[in-house]
C-alpha cells in the first residue's frame, strides 16, 4: 500500500492592508447594530425598557417653537426592508396621550439647517404680529438665507398643527358625548351660541376669523383723543346708509376694523343685494331662487358671492391679437402687421345685451361711455341674453344699420329688440354661448366663448362658426354703470 501524496505547502498568508482592516471592521459593526435595533415591525413589541431608546432611533422630535431637535445623539442608520412606524415627511405622526407632551412629527427628511431656518422664520412672524417690522424684515431675510423654502416648510406645519388640533377636539367632543343625553346636546349648543354674531352670515372662513374678534368692538380713531362719530351711531343707521351702497363700497368698508366688518355682515344688506340682482334674465324666475337660499341657509353674502350671477356694472372685454403678413417690395425683407382689436358685450338687466367689435385705432377709453343702446356704429349688434347656471345665452345678435324681416317674435321666444325699418334687410342673425367662470371667488369677471353661430333668418339654418384668435372676456367696472335699473 503506497503512502498518501503529501499536500503543497501553502505559502503564509500576506499582511492585510490597514485600509481594508478598518473598513471590514466598521462593516461588521454596522451589521451588528442592525441585529441589534429591530424594524419598526417589532417596535410595539419591544419591552417598556426599551421604548425609549427605540424612539430615539425611529424619530425626531419637532417643536412647534424651537423647531428638529434630534432626540438623541444616535447616529442616523439607513432605513430597514418592511413596514415602519415612520411617517413620510409631510404628514403628521400619531398624537400623544399625554396633553402636556408637545406632539412628536416623524419626519426623516428635514434637515438641521431646516430647521433653524423655521425657528428664525417663527421668530419672524412674532415680530411682524407685534409690529416690529424692521425686526421682522431681518429675521426673514436670514432665514431665506439658509433655506430659500423654509415658508413651504413652515405653511405645512401649520397646516399639520390645524389637522392634529381638529383631530383632537373631534376626539375630545366624541367622547364627552358618549354618555350625554341628545336633548342635552341640543340645549348646551343653544347656550353657547353669541346672540351678537350670526354665524349663518358668513362663509366658513370668514367664520374661523370673526370667531378670534373680542365680544366688545368700537370704533376707535386713527389719532388718539380725537372723537369717533361713528361710534356715536347706532348699528341700525349704519345697516340703513350701508343699503344704499354697492358691493364693491360695502367690503372697502368692511376693510376698515372690526366693528365695521360685523356690521356689514347684517342680512338686510345683502338680502337687498340679492333680491336687485337675481331676477331674470339672470334666472329663470323668482321662485327659482327658494331652493338656493334654502341650500346657502338663508346666507345671502355667501349667495351673492357663490352663485353664478352676470355683472352688470361694467362691461365685458376682450383684447385679441393676431399676426397678417405684408408686402414688401423687397424679396429679403419680410414684413409682418400686428393686428389686435376688441370685442366688447354689454349686458342690460332688461335682457338686452351690446357686441361690439373695434379695432385698434378706437381704444377702450373711447369706446366704452358709448356703449349704449342708441349707439349706432359699425360692428355694433344688438341682441338679448339670458344665463342658465353658468352658461350665457346670447341670441337674436343683429347688426346695427339692418331690420328683420319679421319683427313680431314667434311665441314663447325672447324678446327680439328690432331697430326701427332701413332699406338694409338683415339676412342672417348671430347667436353665443359663452361660460361665466370667476377669478377670484365672487368676481364672476371671465366668459369663455364656447360656441358662435350664424343662424339664416330665412331657412332657419344654423352654421357654427370657427374663431381661431379669440381670447377670453374679461369684466372691467364702469363707474357710471348702474347694477341694476
Amino acid at each position: 500500500m503506497q503512502p498518501p501524496a503529501s499536500a503543497p505547502s501553502i505559502p503564509p498568508p500576506e499582511e492585510e492592508p490597514e485600509e481594508l482592516a478598518r473598513f471590514r471592521a466598521e462593516w461588521k459593526a454596522e451589521l451588528l447594530r442592525r441585529k441589534d435595533v429591530p424594524s419598526g415591525k417589532n417596535d410595539t413589541a419591544a419591552p417598556a425598557g426599551s421604548s425609549t431608546a427605540t424612539n430615539a432611533l425611529h424619530a425626531r422630535e419637532v417643536d412647534p417653537i424651537d423647531g428638529i431637535k434630534p432626540s438623541g445623539s444616535v447616529p442616523e442608520r439607513r432605513p430597514q426592508p418592511g413596514p415602519s412606524n415612520q411617517v413620510i415627511a409631510g404628514s403628521p405622526a400619531a398624537v400623544t396621550s399625554n396633553p402636556a407632551t408637545r406632539t412628536v412629527y416623524q419626519s426623516t427628511t428635514m434637515s438641521a439647517t431646516l430647521g433653524s431656518a423655521l425657528n428664525i422664520y417663527r421668530r419672524a412672524v412674532q415680530h411682524e404680529q407685534r409690529g416690529e417690522l424692521d425686526d421682522a424684515l431681518l429675521l426673514y431675510r436670514q432665514a431665506f438665507r439658509m433655506d430659500p423654502h423654509v415658508d413651504r416648510a413652515y405653511h405645512r406645519e401649520e397646516v399639520l398643527a390645524t389637522i392634529v388640533a381638529a383631530q383632537q377636539a373631534a376626539g375630545l367632543n366624541a367622547r364627552r358625548g358618549e354618555g350625554a343625553n341628545g336633548i342635552e346636546q341640543i340645549t348646551e349648543g343653544i347656550h353657547s351660541l353669541d346672540p351678537t354674531r350670526e354665524a349663518s352670515l358668513v362663509a366658513s372662513t370668514l367664520v374661523n376669523i370673526l370667531a378670534n374678534f373680542p365680544r366688545t368692538l368700537t370704533f376707535t380713531p386713527e389719532v388718539e383723543g380725537e372723537p369717533s362719530f361713528l361710534q356715536a351711531l347706532p348699528d341700525e343707521i349704519l345697516v340703513f346708509v350701508l343699503r344704499k351702497l354697492d358691493h364693491t363700497s360695502i367690503e372697502r368698508f368692511a376693510a376698515v376694523c372690526r366693528r365695521a366688518r360685523v356690521v356689514s355682515l347684517d342680512s338686510a344688506i345683502w338680502r337687498e343685494l340679492v333680491c336687485g340682482i337675481y331676477l331674470p334674465p339672470q334666472v329663470p324666475g323668482i321662485e327659482s331662487m327658494i331652493p338656493v337660499v334654502q341650500r346657502y341657509d338663508a346666507n345671502y353674502r355667501q349667495i351673492y358671492v357663490e352663485h353664478p350671477r352676470v355683472r352688470l356694472d361694467g362691461v365685458y372685454i376682450a383684447v385679441c391679437h393676431y399676426v397678417r403678413q405684408g408686402l414688401s417690395e423687397n424679396s429679403w425683407v419680410n414684413i409682418s402687421h400686428f393686428i389686435t382689436y376688441h370685442r366688447y358685450l354689454r349686458f342690460f338687466p332688461s335682457g338686452q345685451v351690446l357686441s361690439l367689435l373695434a379695432n385698434e385705432e378706437q381704444s377702450p377709453q373711447q369706446i366704452i361711455p358709448l356703449l349704449k343702446p342708441g349707439l349706432r356704429m359699425k360692428g355694433l349688434s344688438l341682441g338679448t341674453w339670458y344665463l342658465s347656471g353658468t352658461t350665457i345665452h346670447l341670441s337674436n345678435l343683429i347688426e346695427v344699420g339692418t331690420r328683420v324681416p319679421h319683427s313680431t317674435p314667434a311665441p314663447g321666444a325672447h324678446r327680439l329688440y328690432a331697430l326701427p325699418p332701413v332699406e338694409n334687410p338683415a339676412r342672417y342673425a348671430f347667436g353665443m354661448l359663452l361660460s361665466l367662470r370667476s377669478r377670484p371667488t365672487g368676481k364672476w369677471n371671465r366668459l369663455d366663448i364656447q360656441s358662435y353661430d350664424s343662424v339664416s333668418l330665412e331657412t332657419g339654418d344654423v352654421t357654427p362658426i370657427a374663431l381661431k384668435h379669440e381670447r377670453p372676456f374679461w369684466f372691467s367696472r364702469v363707474r357710471s354703470y348702474a347694477a341694476w335699473s
